[in-house]
């Protein structure tokens, strides 16, 4: 179903003058005759290439506009949940990179569907139902954000220029229209979700969340909190954590470690050039981690230039490119034509490296979401922290440390947490007046955690929001 919105003044509806209402089936007739580009658009997709038979689930996916003139189209796939819709929660996911697709947490992390390969081509894969997937107990929007990203794109004679924070305006004003969109789902509980990069967006758009509720804007929006996954909060803290997590992980002994602290004096990131003691203690350290896979420490290498036939998960991803670009894949996700030509799970060109701020597509504007987790302290707002303890992309000691910071009151101790009798990982609670945070770490896991433990991912969290929200089964 394609939705055409027009504004209309109504001014022009009355003349003051004559008091006479324009009657219905003229207005009818302008409408029709100001045609605008459509800026939203949705639809049912029964089923998709690579998977036997109908979708055993309720899959849209759809378009929403953004921005002055809605001139940015963001791609989004939304599952219902498998559940109970109408009253579980909904769940805005926001994928890292930034620039990678929400095809990645759709199709290989937290969605219905498991993508799979059967040999080394890329061609020869199938889809497979994930026992695992998060739209199991809630419904889940995964989105292409920022624009530039998947099928996201903007209209023609626009530009593509985009940052950290336009971005964050953007997610903002998705969920608003998109609810409005789908009113049916405005008094379901929301929570804003997103993994690593989207540590820095997330508390940002909570925060115009509530200020817009409280502000009065329309929709009200039904905000209970928000859910990150090893997230990037500040890039200082957990880019510089690596080598205290090398440290702890053993990865690094004592005699490489313990100087590099004295010189660098806890400082092993963006190192001034003219203290070469700090380099130099940091030179062995970067030589023992060149070959240690930063997103789980206990996995091989994924190096497709020494073996490009290695078969990793991370090359699996990339298995994708090749699904999604296929004609009748976009056909039956209901792409536009002559929008996005070259379907990329990645784009190059907006991702963050360390020490690159800017592309000339792209700002990354954002070093630090911790300002934002401060404000949320006064709200009541439900929070849940996952860091896989096996990874370094932004390792668990990292959110530590900014946890600490927030200087809140500790509910309940550091213990285990179980799935079918076993240990999964470690958490801790904490609460400021109606604000609440828990923290888990998942035993064995990596930067994606659900890619690693995925029952344990669903596990922690369905006993997280059946806590605090009035889920039924």
């Amino acid at each position: 179903m394609k939705h055409i919105y027009l504004k209309v003044d109504v001014h022009v509806l009355m003349e003051p003058k004559t008091k006479m209402q324009i009657p219905l089936i003229i207005l009818v007739l302008i409408l029709q005759s100001h045609i605008l580009p459509i800026s939203h658009c949705k639809s049912i997709v029964k089923n998709l290439p690579s998977f036997s038979g109908d979708l055993p689930f309720t899959l849209e996916t759809g378009y929403v506009g953004v921005g002055k003139r809605e001139e940015v189209q963001l791609f989004y796939y939304f599952v219902e949940s498998q559940r109970n819709p109408q009253k579980d929660p909904l769940l805005l996911y926001l994928i890292g990179g930034p620039g990678t697709s929400g095809i990645l947490p759709f199709l290989f992390q937290i969605g219905p569907l498991k993508f799979v390969y059967t040999n080394t081509t890329r061609t020869d894969v199938k889809l497979e139902l994930n026992p695992y997937s998060w739209t199991k107990t809630a419904n889940v929007i995964f989105i292409d954000l920022p624009v530039g990203t998947g099928f996201s794109y903007v209209n023609a004679n626009e530009s593509l220029k985009n940052s950290d924070s336009l971005a964050v305006t953007h997610a903002y004003d998705f969920i608003r229209n998109w609810l409005m969109d789908h009113p049916k789902f405005l008094n379901n509980p929301l929570y804003i979700t997103g993994i690593s990069y989207m540590g820095l967006f997330v508390p940002r758009i909570i925060s115009y969340i509530y200020d817009g509720n409280d502000r009065g804007i329309r929709p009200k929006l039904n905000i209970k909190g928000f859910l990150i996954v090893s997230p990037l909060t500040d890039k200082f803290i957990d880019f510089n954590s690596r080598t205290v997590f090398a440290y702890r992980a053993a990865l690094i002994e004592d005699e490489l470690y313990k100087p590099a602290k004295e010189n660098c004096r806890g400082k092993y990131i963006n190192v001034d050039t003219n203290d070469t003691l700090c380099l130099n203690s940091l030179k062995p350290i970067n030589e023992s981690l060149s070959r240690i896979n930063i997103p789980q420490i206990l996995e091989p290498l994924c190096d497709a230039q020494a073996d490009p036939k290695t078969i990793c998960r991370e090359s699996i991803y990339e298995f994708s490119n090749t699904w999604a670009n296929t004609k009748s894949v976009r056909q039956a996700l209901h792409i536009r034509k002559g929008t996005v030509e070259n379907f990329q799970l990645r784009n190059s060109s907006i991702s963050d490296k360390l020490g690159d701020s800017h592309s000339i597509y792209y700002t990354h504007d954002i070093y630090s979401s911790l300002a934002y987790h401060r404000q949320l302290l006064t709200k009541e707002c439900h929070a849940l922290i996952i860091n896989g303890d096996h990874d370094m992309t932004f390792p668990y000691v990292g959110t530590q440390k900014w946890i600490k910071s927030l200087k809140l009151r500790v509910e309940t101790p550091w213990k285990p947490w179980f799935v079918r009798n076993q240990v999964a990982g470690y958490q801790k609670t904490y609460s400021k007046a109606k604000y609440s945070m828990k923290y888990a770490t998942i035993k064995g896991a990596g930067h994606s955690v659900a890619v690693y433990k995925p029952e344990e991912a669903m596990v922690i969290l369905e006993t997280w929001l059946a806590s605090h929200t009035n889920s039924t089964k």
